[in-house]
């Protein structure tokens, strides 16, 4: 590509952007944002000298024109699926690809790291594309405070599109529309810029002086202030960013210009796509779609249960309509996990914070200490972001905060950075925390019934992505004792222990071994891990030689763990095995696919119980 004349890049762009559209259409993945980062993409690469020039994501989801461009066009069809590319960059899998992007936020720590070792390297530039709502979290914040204090030449680029995956929210994405800079000020700073480091007057203490100097200038000026400057680090934009022979010219300038700089680019999420530009939102991730007439391939699930995330969204309404204390919280998830339904309904008791995992906790338990009952719902494998807010602002006090985790589980083609593995583990050994898990719809309304009413305290509630098993899911309301589980089953050779969703399979895998004659099985649901239900663990200790714990979270540290734990401390010696995840990340695929090769499918629990 880089042999091409400038003038042949539109093309380059609208090539590649056609690639993206076609494939998507019929193999879905995320969409809108990489069709908004095209010319960023394209210009990126011709400029840099990629892979020795690094180029960190921020998030990866706007990366897919940047696999295509670096020797993944023929296996693009394989995006998502199992063995295929991966979802998001990963060096594992290419030399163009630096850093892990899964989530958001951590582009520019990521850069700065690698632009600080490779310093003495006087060839290799660094540079951090950092967009689609990504600047709202902490996290950027720390590391643009360390690159204005660390010596680095790296380049900063904001891919603004007003967007996350809902519209982005917050003060500084209203301050990123506003901010503005005049371009023949930029150009005249350019070449001063130029002219003083040719003649040796450009030494780092007094560059950081004239910067300050000519800022303080710029804002009497303009009367405007601008938040990256004033932390020593060079401004440029906004420019558009869909302008490719410009956005070549400008990036040649920028890229040997000395300390940090952040080149600010207006995208529009979608773009060249008519129904994405309309729709961003539906068109982040759309499903398969007719390419020629813009119609999503939708289909029917009439005579199939609704997602969890839908039956928590009507359920909170409801919740919320009855008691006034209720609110709701999520980070940048509105859609997706159908806060939104509260937030139409009662738009001053919803709380979209933008992608920041930790604030979204530490605001929930601020309102939980003045008498609000937060439900606070992130997707579980983002929360692992917040663990510090949860243990200090959470859990310590034992606040009335409902911490919903969504996604919990396998989640399919998404993969290791979305699993939501290790929250079980994770939060069992915290203090003052409820953590329980639904096998079905209906439990799920119970327990956010339960977590809600008073004195139930700091409470965690996860379920997984997409469908339940309830046709019926409209059961009445009714508070669930906690620390109870139930018996599902009887048997008399082994005690099969469950916890959440992973509950229905194995009692699939009970009825087919009944009627082929195996082992006869009793199955408890748990329904906490935290606290266990003593009662059915001395049943199962006392009754059983043999115990089977099944979890769809990491195998070590979970329900089988604290099985484990309990039988030794009170004397009890069955042979227990534990079935969960294992030690090693399972990559992206199907859910079915997944659980196959984590062996916790149907299968894998009638071999088991065989054993």
């Amino acid at each position: 590509m880089r042999k091409l004349a400038v003038e042949q890049l539109p093309d380059v762009c609208k090539e590649l952007r056609e690639d993206i559209v076609d494939e998507l259409s019929v193999n879905p993945g995320h969409l809108a944002s990489s069709l908004g980062a095209v010319e960023i993409t394209v210009a990126l690469h011709y400029v840099f000298n990629t892979p020795d020039d690094r180029i960190v994501w921020d998030v990866g989801h706007q990366a897919y024109g940047h696999k295509i461009l670096t020797g993944r066009r023929e296996q693009f069809c394989t995006n998502r699926k199992l063995n295929g590319i991966m979802p998001f960059p990963s060096p594992l899998e290419s030399e163009y690809d630096t850093f892990v992007c899964g989530h958001a936020s951590n582009s520019i720590s990521a850069a700065l790291g690698m632009a600080v070792a490779t310093r003495d390297s006087a060839s290799r530039r660094v540079v951090a594309v950092i967009g689609d709502g990504a600047m709202s979290g902490g996290l950027a914040f720390e590391g643009l405070n360390n690159v204005s204090s660390s010596p680095n030449d790296m380049l900063i680029i904001l891919n603004d599109n007003d967007m996350s995956i809902d519209r982005a929210v917050g003060g500084m994405e209203k301050y990123l529309l506003k901010l503005d800079t005049n371009e023949t000020y930029n150009a005249l700073r350019f070449k001063a810029a130029r002219w003083l480091h040719s003649k040796g007057m450009l030494e780092d203490d007094r560059r950081k002086g004239l910067i300050r100097l000519s800022n303080a200038l710029k804002s009497a000026i303009s009367h405007q202030q601008n938040i990256f400057e004033g932390m020593n680090i060079r401004y440029f934009g906004p420019f558009d960013g869909h302008n490719v022979k410009e956005l070549v010219r400008i990036m040649r300038q920028l890229k040997d210009m000395r300390g940090p700089k952040l080149l600010h680019l207006h995208t529009t999420k979608g773009k060249g796509y008519k129904p994405a530009e309309k729709h961003a939102t539906i068109w982040h991730a759309p499903g398969k779609f007719d390419v020629d007439t813009g119609e999503r391939i939708v289909t029917d699930t009439s005579n199939e249960p609704p997602k969890f995330q839908e039956v928590f969204g009507k359920t909170l309404l409801e919740l919320a309509q009855k008691n006034p204390k209720i609110v709701g919280v999520t980070p940048a998830m509105p859609t997706g996990c159908s806060m939104n339904i509260l937030m139409k309904a009662m738009p001053d008791r919803a709380f979209d914070v933008g992608i920041a995992e930790g604030h979204a906790v530490t605001f929930s338990g601020g309102m939980a200490k003045e008498g609000l009952v937060p439900f606070c719902n992130i997707y579980s494998a983002f929360s692992q972001r917040a663990y510090d807010n949860i243990i200090h602002d959470v859990a310590l006090l034992n606040l009335p905060v409902v911490i919903c985790l969504d996604r919990a589980g396998l989640v399919g083609e998404d993969g290791p950075t979305h699993h939501g593995a290790f929250d079980l583990a994770a939060l069992r050994p915290i203090p003052n925390l409820t953590i329980a898990s639904p096998m079905d719809e209906h439990e799920l309304r119970r327990l956010m019934y339960t977590a809600q009413l008073p004195g139930k305290g700091s409470f965690v509630i996860r379920y997984p992505r997409g469908c339940g098993v309830k046709l019926d899911w409209e059961c009445p309301l009714e508070e669930i004792a906690v620390g109870t589980g139930r018996k599902l089953h009887d048997g008399d050779d082994i005690a099969l222990l469950t916890i959440g969703p992973i509950g229905n399979d194995a009692r699939k895998a009970i009825a087919q071994l009944e009627e082929a004659g195996g082992p006869s099985v009793a199955l408890y649901d748990m329904r906490f891990l935290k606290p266990l239900d003593e009662t059915i663990l001395e049943e199962a200790g006392k009754r059983f030689k043999r115990i089977v714990t099944i979890e769809d979270g990491v195998r070590n540290g979970g329900l089988g763990s604290a099985v484990l734990e309990w039988m030794c401390d009170h004397g009890y010696t069955p042979e227990i095995t534990r079935m969960g995840l294992p030690d090693r990340f399972v990559e992206h695929g199907t859910v079915d696919e997944q659980k196959r090769i984590a062996g916790i499918d149907i299968d894998s629990i009638k071999e088991e119980l065989l054993r």
